[in-house]
């Protein structure tokens, strides 16, 4: 059983993401690397690159497949985890804290409706 976050919203494309103020911390959920398995590179985005709902943003690599990363919400990069360059496999062993991915400052608050509360992801992936 995947561990999911009470305190996150989701995507249907496994993304978990952290909203603080206008900014949206986002990564991938614990079932989303276990599905990839170890993880071996993870192609960041750019800083200052704006990307709509569901825009590709980069791209995880794994031994089993490479994966696309899509953006929860419009917005601007204003972070991206350069700690990944060196520890890929933190979104392996804690990817709800040490292996988040990217943070956007969003532009549209009424996207975050369309997200998963807990209750829902977990039923989505079961």
């Amino acid at each position: 059983m995947s561990e999911v976050d009470a305190e996150l919203l989701y995507t249907k494309d496994h993304e978990w993401v952290l909203i603080e103020d206008n900014v949206a911390t986002v990564g991938i959920s614990d079932h989303a690397q276990n599905e990839l398995g170890d993880i071996t590179y993870v192609e960041l985005p750019e800083d200052d690159a704006e990307f709509g709902e569901g825009d590709e943003v980069c791209t995880i690599e794994s031994v089993k497949a490479s994966s696309p990363v899509f953006a929860p919400l419009s917005g601007q990069i204003i972070e991206v985890n350069t700690e990944l360059d060196d520890e890929p496999g933190a979104v392996n062993s804690d990817c709800y804290g040490a292996g988040w991915i990217f943070k956007m400052e969003f532009t549209d608050s009424k996207e975050i409706d369309a997200l998963l509360n807990a209750e829902d992801y977990e039923d989505f992936i079961a």
